[in-house]
């Protein structure tokens, strides 16, 4: 944790900045890309780790969040289990000219 002291017309003002943790670095990299390698890489820049420290993390988390589970609870209080998969899409990729 580091801070800043700036001044506002208000007075003084610090700053405080705090980097975030691994689980969070990954969690925000699930959200910005499918492809793993790539998530591996921004949560490494976010930390500021070397990426070969962070390449297990991220496939263990990617592996955790395509069996994610959750439990609703319906109006009599009943409860059901949703199992949420995700599912890849194919990209084609090219310019497939069929006539």
């Amino acid at each position: 944790m580091s801070g800043e002291d700036w001044n506002t017309k208000y007075g003084v003002r610090r700053v405080r900045r705090d980097p975030p943790t691994l689980e969070e670095a990954i969690f925000a990299a699930m959200g910005i890309t499918d492809d793993v390698e790539s998530q591996a890489e921004i949560a490494a820049s976010l930390m500021g780790l070397p990426i070969e420290q962070v390449q297990s993390e991220v496939r263990k988390a990617g592996r955790a969040a395509a069996r994610t589970t959750r439990v609703i609870t319906g109006e009599q209080g009943s409860q059901r289990s949703v199992v949420v998969e995700r599912r890849v899409s194919r990209r084609i990729i090219g310019n497939d000219k069929r006539i």
